[in-house]
């Protein structure tokens, strides 16, 4: 592979010394929220308070292999994995409709290890790179990816800061505010000062989160409350010691649905981290790339826990820091799996307000966003090409803040694609670059 220079700081094969990529790989794990879908998850089907805390800890370790396999072993791009948000509701209502508990559980784990197969076998057959030459050019691929900015904005603000359970709005809004500005502030001191000031920008993110948290707990806003009752060490869930895989036919056609949905996810990932790495998407990428993805939702399955797919919001943190070794991602699949059998380190990450990680997670939409405007701009924008561009990104605002119980109504089916705005923009965006005409 090519080394590429990203923003004048480590490029993606070159060698970060140990020490520093474990610095780094935390920052990015830390920025991920990978906790919540498992939190929400364990809500849903109503696990126990124990049963949640185990199924967080099997998705830190199922998001750790995943992301080793990936950037390690075959896409060997760096690309963090972590749990979708998107299977949600399809892995609560296959639980629940076989019976609930660890029995219904069994059902959803058993669909999602089929699809993931599946997944794995279109990989190997190599045929996935011919579907993005022929259907992802540079218009359709610079739409995706200021979609997927576009899509992730209102969860960092109102899901993060105005929604947060911790504090008044205006208590949140000025965290948000004060970690963004910090981040910032470090990634100006490290521009204006190349040798001295390098640490604060490549660190940023990290230091930004840090200072977030001092600031919430003079303000009474940091409970570390379940940092002090957690274990230190603790086992995840295993197949076959807590569940038993059980195959249902209705439940594995819901998971292919799904999956199909999460590779529309997935591609905007790559094409955001292609575009910030400057790094081509070749049929070799691709293709190892989908193998990657199947197993790491194998081994989520075989752990108990929902599919994982990779996180956009690491392309923005290479922009930011400009590092984008792949060391620095192995380094972080490393931190996941440590943290995944620590409950006390596990409860560190989530005890960081939701503000806080909503102020420096908003700036980082925002820079995807603007990658993708970088692509489209370098693209002659003729009358086809407004409404390519327009379209997915008018469905992204209308689908995001379509009201719950609207769609609550809708057909199980719908309901699947609706709940992934970046899915629906990204097959909209490829079905009017090829159905319009040219002229």
């Amino acid at each position: 592979m090519e080394t590429t220079q990203v923003n004048g700081t480590v490029k993606t094969e070159e060698t970060v010394s140990w020490k520093k990529s474990l610095l780094l790989g935390l920052q990015h794990l830390l920025a991920m929220d990978v906790y919540v879908v498992p939190f929400i998850v364990a809500l849903a089907v109503g696990f126990s308070a124990s049963q949640s805390t185990i199924l967080i800890q099997s998705t830190f370790i199922a998001a750790g292999i995943a992301t080793i396999i990936q950037s390690g072993l075959l896409m060997k791009m760096p690309v963090a994995q972590g749990a979708s948000f998107i299977p949600i509701g399809a892995i609560a209502g296959i639980t629940l409709a076989h019976g609930g508990g660890m029995e219904g559980w069994g059902a959803a784990m058993g669909a999602s290890f089929v699809c993931a197969v599946i997944l794995t076998l279109i990989g190997f057959t190599g045929l996935f790179h011919k579907f993005i030459d022929s259907f992802v050019p540079s218009i359709v691929g610079g739409t995706i990816i200021f979609c997927v900015g576009l899509s992730l904005m209102p969860a960092a603000v109102n899901d993060n800061i105005y929604s947060s359970a911790v504090g008044s709005i205006g208590q949140n809004i000025f965290l948000a505010v004060f970690a963004g500005a910090v981040m910032i502030g470090c990634s100006i001191l490290g521009s204006h000062s190349p040798k001295g000031g390098r640490v604060f920008r490549v660190a940023s993110v990290i230091i930004a989160l840090f200072a977030g948290s001092i600031l919430a707990g003079f303000m009474g806003m940091l409970d570390l409350t379940p940092v002090t009752e957690a274990k230190w060490f603790s086992m995840p869930q295993f197949i076959f010691k807590d569940f038993t895989f059980t195959f249902d036919f209705s439940a594995i056609v819901t998971m292919l649905i799904i999956y199909l949905v999460l590779m529309s996810e997935t591609i905007g990932t790559w094409l955001a981290v292609s575009n910030v790495t400057k790094t081509p998407l070749n049929k070799d990428y691709l293709n190892r790339g989908v193998i990657g993805e199947g197993l790491g939702c194998m081994a989520a399955a075989l752990l108990g826990t929902t599919p994982v797919t990779g996180y956009s919001s690491n392309a923005g943190i290479i922009t930011i820091t400009g590092v984008a070794s792949r060391r620095v991602f192995i380094a972080a699949g490393g931190l996941f799996v440590v943290f995944g059998l620590s409950g006390k380190l596990s409860a560190i990450i989530s005890s960081i307000p939701s503000s806080v990680i909503g102020g420096v997670f908003a700036l980082i939409c925002g820079v995807i966003a603007m990658s993708g405007f970088q692509v489209l701009k370098q693209k002659q924008i003729g009358q086809k090409e407004i409404y390519v561009i327009s379209i997915p990104i008018l469905l992204v605002i209308a689908l995001t803040f379509l009201p719950a119980d609207y769609l609550s109504t809708l057909p199980i089916m719908i309901q699947y694609l609706f709940g992934s705005p970046i899915a629906i923009a990204s097959l909209t965006a490829i079905i009017l670059n090829k159905v319009l005409p040219e002229d």
